[in-house]
C-alpha cells in the first residue's frame, strides 16, 4: 500500500497535487524505479474521480487505501475502501479497479476478455479482474478469510459512456464484480452507500484488514492432485487469467477449425507459469481434450507424477519429458503444455537413443508437431545448461517456418519471493542480468534478505526457522565434486566442504539412501534439509526459507563480477563451451537459487571480498537472537 487516508483527505490532496507527489515518492522508494505514464495519469485523474464520488455520496469518513498490495504477490488493487456496513455494522470492504478507458469491447470469443485501444492483445475484463482480486483477498487475508460477505468489488470507468462500455456487463453475476461508468455515477454512489455507512470512520476496519495474517500460499505440489483431478485451487489474476483463457480459446478454435496455433507465456520466477500450466492441464483433462504436461526437468516431472498421480495411474501418465515425442504422431494431442520450456534442448537424442530415432530433428519441432496447440511457459533467464535453447525467438522461428500463428503472452506479476518484485529486481541487478549494476536492498514487508558470516551460521538460522514451522533448504553453486552415492545404510559423502563445515549434495538417483530423499523429492520432502541442493534439483520449486551458498565460480572483484569457470565442477561445462556462455549460465544459476524462497533468503559467499560486497548491498546481517 502506498497511501491511506479518509476520502475527505484524499480529495483535498488530489486537488492540490500533493497526493500525486506522495504516491510517486513512495512508489520509487519501494520499487526502485518510477511509475509508468499510465499509473501517473491514474493517480492524477482516476483517484480524484473516486474521492469526489465518495464525498458526494456522504462517505468522506471512509478510509481509502491506495495501491493496496495483495498478499503474497506483487499485484496491487487501485484502491480498497474500508468502512462500516450500514446494515450489519460489521467491517466492510470495497475493492475498486479504476480505468481511464473511454471505450472497451468484449472479446468476440470470450466475454471475460476485452479489447481496448491501444493494446495489441486482449486484456482482462475489469469486472473479471476486480472479482478475482476479491476472491484472492478472501483466500489470502486472515481478516476476511471467514467473512467473505465483507468484501465486494467494483470497476469504475469514469471516462466511459454507457454505449462504449455497457457490453462488458455480460459477465456481471455477483457483488464481487460490478461495473459503473460516468453516465451511471448516481447508481455508483447508491451502490457505495449499500456497502459503506456515512458518518462512521473506516480507520479501524482498515487497521483490521492490514493486520490480517496472510494465509500461507498454497504450495504448488501440495494441491497438484486436486488441481489436475477435480477443481481449481488457485485464483489466477490479471495476465495469468488472460494467458489461461487465450490457451483455452486457441484449443477451442483448433478443435472446430482444424488449425494449429502456438502460444508462448513468458515470465520470471514466481510469475505463476507452473500454476497456469497445471490449471490448463486440469481443465483440458476435465473437458476431455487429449493433452499432456511436459518438462525438461526430471525432478519436476517425477514430483508431479508422485503427488498429482498418487491415487490414479492415468494422472501420472499426463506428465512427460520433452524428449518423449520423438516418434509421436503429428497432431495426436489437442494441446501440449510445455512447462519450464527454457530447458528445451537442440535435439531429443541422447546416448541411449536408438540409431533409428537419431534423425537430428530439432526438439522444438517435435513439440510443435505433436499438438494442435503447443503451449510454452518459459523464462529465458533460467537457462542454466549449455544446449538449452528454449527462447521466444527459437520457438517463433520454428512456428514461422511452418506458417503457424504464434501468440506471446507476458506475465509480470510476482508470486514467489513473497510477491516482492523489488527483491526479484534486486537479484537481477545484483547479478548483472539487467543493466544498471547492483543496488542496495531496500527492505520491504514482503521478503527478508540476510547475509551469513559462515555456513554454520546460515544452517543454524535455517534450523531455527524450521523449528518455527517454516520449510527451508540449502543450495549452492556447482563448485564441489559430487561423489558417487554410497550403498544403503552408509553415510552420504560430505562433498560440500567449507572449512570445518561439510554437508552432502542432494542425491542423484531415483531412490532414497540413508534417510535422504531421491533427487526428484529433495525440494519437497522435509528430509531434504540435510543435503545441499544444486540448481537442477532446486529449479522449478519453492520453499519458505532459502539458504544459498555462492562458491568461487562467481566472485566480486573491485567493481564487477568475475566468473571463474575453472572453479565450476559442473560436468556440463566442456572445453568447447565458450566463456561467454559459461558466464551467462553461472549467473543464471545463482538467479535461480536466489529466487526459490517465499519468505526470505540468507546468502553466504565462500569469498571474503564477495561476502563484504553482499553485506553492503543487502544491509542485513544475522543477529544472534535470530538463531534461537
Amino acid at each position: 500500500m502506498l497511501f491511506r487516508a479518509s476520502a475527505t483527505t484524499v480529495a483535498v490532496m488530489a486537488l492540490d497535487g500533493s497526493l500525486f507527489l506522495h504516491l510517486t515518492d513512495q512508489f520509487v522508494r519501494r520499487h526502485g524505479y518510477r511509475p509508468t505514464d499510465s499509473e501517473a495519469r491514474s493517480w492524477r485523474h482516476s483517484i480524484r474521480a473516486l474521492a469526489d464520488a465518495l464525498n458526494d455520496a456522504g462517505l468522506g469518513d471512509v478510509e481509502v487505501m491506495l495501491e493496496y498490495a495483495l498478499p503474497l504477490n506483487s499485484k496491487r488493487a487501485d484502491a480498497v475502501l474500508a468502512g462500516v456496513h450500514p446494515t450489519t455494522g460489521e467491517p466492510s470492504y470495497v475493492v475498486v479497479e479504476l480505468k481511464q478507458w473511454s471505450r472497451a469491447l468484449p472479446h468476440e470469443d470470450d466475454p471475460t476478455l476485452c479489447h481496448v485501444e491501444p493494446y495489441a492483445h486482449p486484456v482482462l475484463n475489469p469486472i473479471e479482474q476486480v472479482r478475482r482480486y476479491c476472491e484472492y483477498l478472501v483466500n489470502f487475508n486472515g481478516a476476511v478469510a471467514e467473512h467473505r460477505h465483507r468484501v465486494s468489488g467494483v470497476a469504475f470507468l469514469h471516462n466511459a459512456t454507457e454505449s462504449d462500455a455497457a457490453a462488458l456487463r455480460e459477465i456481471e453475476r455477483d457483488g464481487h464484480g460490478l461495473l459503473f461508468t460516468e453516465e451511471r455515477r448516481g447508481a455508483f454512489l447508491d451502490h457505495l452507500r449499500t456497502r459503506l455507512s456515512g458518518g462512521h470512520p473506516g480507520a479501524r476496519a482498515a487497521d483490521e484488514l492490514l493486520a490480517g495474517a496472510p494465509v500461507p500460499s498454497k504450495q504448488l505440489m501440495a494441491v497438484a492432485a486436486e488441481e489436475v483431478r477435480e477443481r481449481q485451487q488457485f485464483v489466477l489474476l490479471d495476465e495469468q487469467q488472460v494467458a489461461y483463457r487465450m490457451v483455452l480459446n486457441a484449443v477451442e478454435k483448433a478443435k472446430h477449425a482444424d488449425r494449429k496455433e502456438v502460444v508462448i507465456v513468458t515470465g520470471g520466477p514466481g510469475t505463476g507459469k507452473s500454476v497456469i500450466a497445471l490449471q490448463l492441464l486440469g481443465e483440458l483433462y476435465r473437458r476431455g481434450v487429449p493433452a499432456l504436461h511436459a518438462t525438461g526437468s526430471q525432478s519436476f516431472t517425477k514430483t508431479m507424477r508422485k503427488v498429482a498421480g498418487a491415487r490414479r495411474r492415468e494422472v501420472q501418465d499426463l506428465f512427460k519429458y520433452f524428449n518423449s515425442f520423438m516418434t509421436a504422431e503429428k497432431n495426436s494431442l489437442g494441446a501440449l503444455v510445455c512447462d519450464e520450456a527454457h530447458r528445451i534442448r537442440e535435439t531429443s537424442a541422447n546416448r541411449y537413443t536408438r540409431a533409428a530415432h537419431r534423425t537430428g530433428r530439432a526438439q522444438v519441432d517435435e513439440l510443435i508437431d505433436v499438438a494442435y496447440v503447443p503451449v510454452f511457459f518459459l523464462d529465458e533467464h533460467q537457462v542454466v545448461r549449455p544446449g538449452e535453447m528454449g527462447t521466444v525467438a527459437d520457438i517463433r522461428a520454428a512456428a514461422g517456418k511452418r506458417g503457424i500463428p504464434c501468440t506471446v503472452v507476458p506475465l509480470d506479476s510476482q508470486f514467489r519471493c513473497g510477491g516482492s518484485d523489488a527483491y526479484l529486481r534486486w537479484v537481477v541487478r545484483l547479478l548483472g542480468l539487467e543493466d544498471g549494476g547492483p543496488v542496495t536492498w531496500e527492505p520491504d514487508d514482503r521478503m527478508q534478505l540476510l547475509v551469513a558470516d559462515s555456513p554454520e551460521q546460515m544452517e543454524s538460522f535455517l534450523e531455527a526457522r524450521r523449528a518455527q514451522g517454516y520449510g527451508a533448504r540449502m543450495s549452492a553453486g556447482y563448485c564441489w565434486t559430487w561423489s558417487p552415492e554410497p550403498k544403503p545404510g552408509r553415510p552420504l559423502p560430505p562433498d560440500v566442504a567449507i572449512g570445518d563445515w561439510a554437508r552432502p549434495w542432494n542425491l542423484r538417483g531415483d531412490r532414497g539412501v540413508s534417510g535422504a530423499p531421491p533427487a526428484a523429492l529433495w525440494a519437497t520432502d522435509p528430509a531434504g534439509f540435510g543435503q545441499v541442493g544444486c540448481v537442477y534439483t532446486a529449479q522449478g520449486f519453492e520453499y519458505d526459507w532459502s539458504g544459498v551458498i555462492m562458491g568461487p565460480d562467481l566472485v566480486w572483484r573491485g567493481d564487477r563480477w568475475v566468473v571463474d569457470r575453472a572453479a565450476s565442477k559442473d560436468p556440463v561445462f566442456r572445453r568447447s563451451t565458450p566463456d561467454t556462455d559459461v558466464d551467462r549460465l553461472i549467473r543464471n544459476t545463482y538467479k535461480v537459487l536466489l529466487t526459490r524462497g517465499m519468505v526470505g533468503t540468507i546468502v553466504y559467499s565462500t569469498d571474503p571480498e564477495t561476502r563484504e560486497k553482499l553485506r553492503r548491498l543487502a544491509g542485513g546481517a544475522v543477529r544472534e537472537s535470530a538463531l534461537a
